[in-house]
């Protein structure tokens, strides 16, 4: 057998043993992990190694054969460009399917629903009941310089930005990645119009959120809003104290829900029944319905306001008449 042949035949024996191993590649990376269904959920740390996900993915039972794992991110180019965040995964997901995940960052989200209304604070709670944010870390960025700064918040706090809604987080944005998601949908709603209407009733977009605040925690109908609203412009018009009970409730350290004639004549920066004017900033995070109505007060002439105990609110003009609906939904009512 001459050197030429003997050549062809080694030729055609790499030919083979490449085609084959080819084939068992391409039925790894394109084959279930385990035919025996399981979910699995893993978390990826920011800054995690590319060695370190591989092994937290072999741990996981979703790793079969670690070479062969590592050969095809290699040729995927998966270890420059694997996201960090929470995934949901499952042993039938081929190897391919599992690094094209990964890559795309199709992380593992939560719904979250925070209510018109909701402070700072209890949102931070939520979001730790979710395993999203640490309660303590969210209220310390919320008062960060350098991000409300990078935010354009031009008050002490993002209270009053971080939009109610309903959202779909992920644990891979952090504290600081959902505040800024939040007031990103915030400022998404405030439309040009909205901020030349605040110019022209010489209010800055501050003062607009912190009224909406008051407004939205005062409660009651939709339909009453924007004759809140009135009572508030009108009071502010004439310089008389806004004397809103939830303002003097945001200015008391842990309240215990009981309101006491002692905390509406007790001095803080909220209590509006001993300062004039508005707070410092808005005391909750309104919804549109409440910044709207705070931009376009009902043209009434109203400067009172009592609860009926129903939901809704009696509205006068004078004290007089104030006084006598204050003796007829609050003060009959309690004896």
């Amino acid at each position: 057998m001459n050197t030429v042949r003997w050549i062809k035949i080694i030729a055609v024996i790499c030919v083979a043993i490449t085609s084959l191993l080819c084939l068992i590649f391409s039925n790894y990376t394109n084959s279930p992990i385990d035919f025996q269904y399981r979910e699995v959920t893993v978390e990826i740390p920011r800054g995690s190694t590319f060695s370190s996900t591989v092994d937290m993915l072999e741990g996981a039972g979703l790793i079969r054969h670690k070479r062969e794992f590592y050969l095809l991110a290699l040729l995927m180019d998966a270890p420059k460009h694997i996201k960090p965040g929470e995934y949901d995964l499952s042993s039938s997901m081929t190897p391919v399917a599992v690094l094209d995940k990964l890559m795309m960052g199709k992380v593992k989200g939560y719904s979250v629903f925070i209510p018109e209304g909701f402070t700072l604070r209890r949102i931070a709670s939520r979001l730790e009941n979710e395993g999203l944010a640490d309660r303590e870390k969210f209220i310390g960025l919320t008062s960060n310089s350098s991000l409300l700064s990078a935010l354009d918040i031009k008050g002490k706090s993002a209270e009053g930005y971080l939009f109610p809604d309903t959202y779909r987080f992920d644990k891979s944005m952090g504290e600081e990645g959902i505040i800024k998601f939040m007031v990103k949908r915030f400022r998404k709603g405030i439309t040009p119009d909205m901020l030349e209407k605040a110019e022209k009733i010489h209010l800055t977009l501050d003062e607009v959120v912190t009224l909406a605040s008051i407004i939205e925690k005062e409660g009651g109908p939709k339909e009453e809003r924007q004759l809140i609203s009135a009572v508030f412009h009108n009071r502010l018009k004439r310089g008389m104290r806004l004397q809103s009970d939830p303002t003097v409730i945001y200015g008391i350290k842990d309240f215990d829900g009981n309101l006491r004639r002692s905390d509406l004549v007790k001095k803080t920066p909220y209590n509006t029944y001993t300062m004039k004017g508005l707070p410092p900033g808005p005391i909750c995070n309104p919804g549109m319905e409440a910044i709207k109505a705070a931009l376009y007060p009902a043209s009434v002439d109203f400067l009172y306001f009592v609860s009926k105990n129903n939901g809704s609110h009696q509205f006068s003009s004078n004290l007089k008449d104030h006084n006598a609906a204050v003796l007829t939904y609050q003060i009959k009512r309690r004896k």
